[in-house]
């Protein structure tokens, strides 16, 4: 749709839609925060379902968009490439928070068990790349795979609120007490009306994302491999950008964390949606070596926070915990890679 408009206008469409998204996204903690006050609902858990959700909707609009006007690789990169920006957000949230490390403040194993099988979800992404897929049923086999995999990882969240196999070291975590809200003052009903409306914000500006990328790929030269995986991935992270910098300011760590991880879960759905209305062969084969090495490189990255959760060292350098240092130098490499992949 936009590829007849200049160069600049798919430029200053893509800021202006990255806008929207941004203020979809910044005021969601707030609204999810006291939603979670309200019901009682766990704050990984809330984190996951509802943030994860909500700010997964440009990847979402992205994916239909793209995959209707025959370029699902981009959505495929996108969604690869958020998910790798998703996990840098924790370091941007880490210097917010500026007292510790933040992967010292989790206390419950719904943080670690998100992320565990986020790296499950992603290995898989990787496995059906590298194998091959066939058609079963409409989609690939393996789309099938991730659709009963995030089926099992939901439950197991779910219901790990009620478990206590792992205790974190009460003289290791970092709980502070947060801020009292104004925002409990609304009734629940407004909460998820709030809530809605900024979730139609961010899903029609997704959209526009989605339009505008595409031409700025085409005209650019980069291709719809890099520009899907580093700045279509940047813009639709915009909504967890300003949800888990807003969390960690509510003091809501673990609601921060599980954004991020649920966000990336709730995504692998995005490419089975992708293969189910893509009219050709199984999106997941055709991804490359790019599609292999971004869905590593995410997994990595996730992985290197989830030892910081396990570890519990809260030694920062530069406002950040070690474990941030080491994200941020691992995705810059992998970025680098990503380039010469392209």
């Amino acid at each position: 749709m936009f590829k007849d408009l200049p160069l600049w206008s798919n430029l200053a469409l893509l800021a202006a839609a990255a806008a929207a998204v941004w203020w979809g996204g910044a005021g969601l903690a707030r609204h999810a925060d006291a939603l979670a006050r309200k019901t009682g609902l766990d704050q990984a858990l809330l984190g996951m379902l509802l943030l994860g959700g909500v700010t997964s909707l440009p990847e979402l609009a992205v994916a239909v968009t793209a995959t209707l006007n025959d370029a699902p690789l981009l959505t495929l990169n996108d969604i690869l490439g958020s998910a790798s920006i998703n996990v840098v957000i924790l370091a941007l949230a880490d210097a917010r928070y500026g007292r510790g490390a933040l992967t010292a403040t989790p206390g419950h194993p719904q943080v670690l068990l998100q992320g565990t099988l986020s790296v499950v979800l992603l290995l898989l992404v990787a496995a059906a790349v590298v194998s091959g897929d066939r058609l079963f049923w409409g989609m690939g086999a393996w789309s099938w795979v991730l659709l009963g995999s995030y089926a099992l990882a939901v439950r197991l969240v779910a219901t790990s609120n009620r478990m206590h196999s792992w205790v974190p070291d009460p003289q290791g975590a970092q709980h502070d007490d947060p801020p009292e809200s104004d925002a409990p003052k609304a009734s629940r009903a407004q909460l998820i009306g709030r809530i809605a409306l900024r979730g139609g914000v961010i899903l029609v500006a997704g959209f526009v994302l989605a339009q505008s990328a595409e031409g700025f790929a085409e005209q650019s030269g980069l291709g719809n491999s890099f520009v899907g995986a580093v700045l279509l991935g940047l813009c639709t992270s915009l909504p967890e950008v300003s949800t888990v910098l807003a969390a960690v300011k509510l003091g809501r760590y673990e609601m921060a964390i599980g954004d991020v991880f649920g966000t990336n879960l709730f995504n692998m759905n995005i490419l089975v949606l992708v293969d189910a209305i893509h009219g050709g062969p199984p999106v997941l084969s055709a991804a490359g070596a790019f599609g292999t090495f971004a869905a590593m490189l995410a997994a990595l990255l996730t992985l290197l926070y989830v030892v910081g959760v396990i570890e519990r060292r809260d030694r920062t350098v530069l406002r950040m915990g070690t474990d941030s240092l080491a994200v941020l130098a691992v995705y810059a490499a992998g970025v680098a890679m990503l380039y010469r992949l392209r």
